[in-house]
């Protein structure tokens, strides 16, 4: 029997070991999509203690509290810290075949050298441990971005941002990069709440009266132009639904004017909104040299009393289910007619979307760019064991594994990089049985180049923004 979580971990035999011990393991990180808070970095924030860190805004960690029938004080509430992190501590051994066991051991494994098992009865000594530690200078979040070898991070933040906290982090001493991403959401997001308020937000902050389809392109412009100078390269789209409509700029803008007006829209015209501003910024992209990224096929917000209680993006999300490939092909397929289609990961929720995306990527790719059009890796709900192997078999099977931009870690928290470990031995993994089976030469030259560039230099290439 082989010991808890030791450093073979995850490998199961071994060229699995030896791809991972001589190559995955010593990569740097690449983390081009997450939602650490740019303020924090900013200010090199201190953690009061374990259960801020590894609790404060984690929403898997709430799902599975909630689960386990534990009061909700202690889990978003007025609940104290140490109050929160012992009912977390007694829900995890429930968490049997839960990336979330393996998760939150790496977490303490790496972060704080603690290999002993987390529980009820071990979660006060741990949090003592941790705590201690936490109060050095070195525990800071700078420090917990080094301690991983992280070169480079992409946060998430609206085109009307100032960007402020990513101007001083830029002036800071540190081994790693930290870049803003675009998500444009509340501007797209045409018939929800709030879209009136953020129109008039984009118009002051752009200079440009958001009061036509003509205007907002004005103002889109002069906003990825000041993202471009603090480094931006790259989008984020998410769409839980993927729209389409034969893009008419006249029907977009009587659109546009209705949403203004607080009128309801009809589906028709919510589509002819989101896709030709989708269209025209994906020729805005090509133009800087940015990615794309869209990620599709959530269900959000569930439970519209905790929706009330909490807002968005508090655990109550799912995986949707409706269909994808008829608009998203031909979303893209505008986007290619003019030439301005740029690069893109495609992520999808659902995993009965694998091959929809791992044979809509081979409809598009050209430029002579390598894996110009990605298949994004298991996201959310998917980044666990199963879901990234089922990706990755079928990014393999229908598209260039080798060619992968690897893993991101998609989260609000500091020390989430352990999941960059957890998908590296799952991808040794597989390829190592692979190898071992007699499906791929046993050629180290080769296999080395391969899992280095899945690990880290695919996404360096890819992206083209600067590390250190």
């Amino acid at each position: 029997m082989k010991k808890f979580m030791d450093a073979d971990f995850l490998l199961e035999n071994d060229v699995a070991k030896k791809l991972y011990h001589d190559y995955a393991e010593k990569m740097p990180i690449y983390d081009y999509h997450c939602h650490i808070p740019p303020a924090q970095i900013a200010e090199n924030h201190q953690f009061a203690n374990i259960g801020e860190l590894m609790l404060g805004g984690d929403h898997y960690k709430w799902r599975v509290m909630l689960s386990n029938g534990i009061d909700d004080k202690y889990i978003r509430g007025e609940g104290t810290w140490l109050e929160k992190w012992k009912a977390f501590a007694a829900s995890l051994k429930y968490c049997v075949g839960n990336p979330m066991y393996h998760w939150t051991h790496l977490e303490l494994q790496r972060v704080f050298g603690i290999y002993d098992v987390l529980n009820e009865d071990t979660a006060e000594d741990i949090w003592n441990r941790a705590n201690e530690l936490l109060a050095k200078e070195e525990y800071r979040c700078h420090g917990l971005i080094e301690k991983f070898g992280v070169k480079l991070v992409c946060t998430t933040d609206d085109p009307i941002d100032d960007l402020r906290f990513h101007q001083e982090i830029a002036k800071q001493d540190t081994s790693f990069k930290v870049y803003p991403a675009w998500r444009p959401d509340k501007l797209l997001n045409i018939d929800r709440a709030g879209f009136v308020e953020y129109m008039n937000t984009l118009s002051q902050v752009s200079g440009v009266d958001c009061l036509n389809i003509e205007n907002v392109l004005k103002a889109l412009e002069i906003r990825l132009d000041y993202f471009h100078a603090n480094g931006a390269r790259v989008s984020d789209h998410g769409m839980d639904t993927v729209p389409y409509a034969v893009t008419d700029a006249a029907k977009a803008d009587a659109a546009l004017k209705k949403g203004l007006a607080g009128e309801t829209l009809t589906a028709e015209e919510i589509d002819q909104y989101k896709t030709y501003l989708l269209v025209n910024l994906g020729r805005m992209y090509k133009a800087r040299g940015w990615v794309q990224q869209y990620h599709m096929g959530a269900l959000r917000n569930n439970n519209p009393a905790m929706f009330k209680k909490y807002g968005a993006d508090v655990g109550f999300d799912s995986i949707n289910d409706q269909n994808i490939a008829y608009n998203l092909s031909h979303l893209m397929a505008d986007q290619e007619a003019t030439g301005d289609l740029p690069k893109t990961i495609l992520y999808c929720l659902n995993p009965k979307d694998n091959y929809v995306l791992g044979t809509m990527l081979g409809n598009f790719q050209g430029d002579c760019i390598p894996g110009k059009i990605q298949f994004g890796s298991g996201w959310w709900f998917c980044d666990q064991q199963f879901g990234m192997i089922e990706q990755m078999k079928s990014l393999a099977s229908l598209g260039l594994l080798g060619r992968f931009v690897g893993m991101l870690t998609d989260s609000r928290s500091f020390i989430s990089y352990t999941r960059h470990e957890y998908f590296r031995r799952i991808m040794c993994n597989l390829i190592g049985k692979w190898v071992e089976n007699g499906e791929y030469p046993e050629d180290y030259k080769v296999l080395g180049e391969l899992v280095e560039g899945i690990s880290y230099n695919n996404a360096v290439a890819y992206f083209g923004m600067d590390v250190k």
